[in-house]
């Protein structure tokens, strides 16, 4: 009887693990509310170390997914690939293992062409409005010359890049930077050195303008190079320390019409600086962001010798939210700020609005000088199309796949600028608010160009058409 009872719970016992094995065949994997990863499998990175691409993602192999996010999670890391400004298009997709309860996953990337040798064919102005309408779209103004950016050069993301410009200001540069120097690819450095020189130059800061000499005479030679280590601990924290060491020479002319230009009439200035840097970057895409945050500040001692020609110090500070509001309106708001001391400065350091992209829409033909100042820009977005193509008659594959996008957008900023020596330049647009607004359309194609075609007004009453073509980092 106990043998007959034995035989028969090993036959139950049996009977209900192939029942519940059964059961557990039987449902479907997309059914299961968790995913467990397995391969990371990477393609198409020809050049780039797949570690480099590895490094960009926050899933790992054996991690579990909660099956809902598992869309989410892959997109934030195939943004974050394609951030690095390495590939042309990046795709990141799940595959089911057949063979086991694990989900792979797949990476496809475009590599970009790397070796980039263009002419150099720009403007020696601040930018292209001021010599469309100040100017008189004098083409003795314009810089020439070659740039060489080589990518990616051992595949680890560093790059080497040489500038030989000649014309308005003829300026030679080169530079390398390896980004990911130590083994848990955290630290990097970056090393270069710069040499310019000017004949026909701005001086001086007059009425919200910038005044020239114009001379066949060298007026202005300066030369720097610096060292920079980088840290990055998390996928969107960055921390950098510059040191470098600059040197101006200036004729006795300038320090005659500007004897602020480098303070106390002088003719040379030289000095170390160190600047350490903190920036925190989640945006969608870097080369033109709908979605995300982008903050950052920097402190910079100018001046760590006594032997140095000049003693300042400053601290700038940004941040900028990118919002989608529907499938096509996107919208952003952003804050800089800059303040510095001591008030006295050197005319060459004194640093407000109207250079790169520190102004006020509408007043792109001013510069206004000061110690300090506060900007606020806000935009509003509608996006008109954005596609890609692939243009298969085009051997290269670095550039048969063209991506481009149309947004029309529209725009307000505000700004004040704190000048502590308001006479030196005879300002107008200093030691008040000043307003800009206007409305656009912004064109988006591949290797990080923008196009930007805006009708502005400001708070002087201006209309104007302005104009910008660069690459976007």
């Amino acid at each position: 009887m106990k043998e007959t009872l034995r035989y028969q719970n090993t036959y139950f016992l049996l009977f209900l693990l192939l029942f519940t094995k059964t059961l557990h065949a039987q449902v479907p994997a997309d059914t299961i509310p968790q995913v467990i990863l397995g391969d990371i499998l990477v393609e198409g990175n020809h050049r780039t170390r797949t570690s480099i691409i590895t490094r960009e993602l926050a899933i790992k192999t054996g991690d579990t997914i909660r099956r809902n996010l598992l869309a989410e999670t892959l997109e934030i890391d195939r943004r974050k690939i394609i951030n690095t400004n390495l590939f042309i298009t990046v795709e990141v997709f799940p595959e089911l293992n057949q063979d086991s309860i694990r989900t792979n996953i797949r990476i496809v990337v475009k590599e970009r062409w790397y070796f980039i040798a263009t002419p150099v064919f720009q403007l020696a102005d601040r930018n292209f409005n001021e010599w469309w309408y100040d100017r008189n779209r004098d083409f003795s103004r314009i810089i020439y010359g070659v740039y060489m950016s080589y990518g990616n050069v051992t595949g680890r993301a560093d790059k080497l890049r040489v500038v030989a410009e000649f014309g308005f200001i003829p300026k030679f540069e080169v530079s390398y930077s390896l980004p990911y120097l130590d083994k848990a690819q955290k630290t990097g450095i970056t090393v270069g050195a710069s040499y310019s020189t000017n004949k026909t130059m701005a001086y001086r800061t007059w009425r919200d303008k910038l005044s020239y000499l114009n001379s066949e005479d060298i007026n202005k030679k300066r030369f720097y190079t610096f060292v920079s280590l980088t840290r990055r601990n998390k996928y969107y924290t960055f921390h950098s320390l510059d040191l470098r060491w600059s040197n101006t020479q200036i004729s006795d002319t300038i320090a005659i019409l500007n004897p602020n230009y480098l303070l106390k009439s002088r003719t040379d200035q030289q000095y170390f600086q160190l600047t350490y840097s903190f920036s925190y970057d989640k945006r969608d895409n870097f080369q033109y962001p709908l979605r995300g945050k982008v903050g950052g500040i920097q402190v910079s001692k100018i001046g760590l010798l006594p032997s140095d020609k000049i003693n300042q110090a400053y601290v700038y500070g940004s941040y900028k939210h990118f919002f989608q509001l529907s499938e096509r309106f996107f919208a952003n708001s952003g804050i800089r700020a800059r303040a510095s001391l001591p008030q006295r400065q050197p005319y060459l350091q004194t640093i407000g609005l109207g250079y790169r992209n520190d102004l006020v829409r509408g007043y792109e033909l001013y510069v206004v000088d000061g110690q300090n100042y506060g900007l606020l820009k806000n935009e509003l977005k509608y996006k008109i199309f954005s596609t890609q193509k692939t243009i298969p008659w085009i051997p290269i594959r670095q550039f048969n796949t063209i991506p481009l996008a149309a947004y029309l957008n529209t725009f307000a900023d505000a700004a004040y600028v704190k000048n502590s020596y308001p006479e030196l330049s005879n300002t107008r647009l200093g030691n008040k608010f000043i307003y800009g607004a206007g409305a656009g359309v912004d064109i988006v194609t591949f290797y990080n160009i923008v196009a930007r075609f805006n009708l502005t007004v400001n708070g002087k009453g201006e209309r104007r058409f302005f104009f910008n073509i660069g690459r976007e980092f």
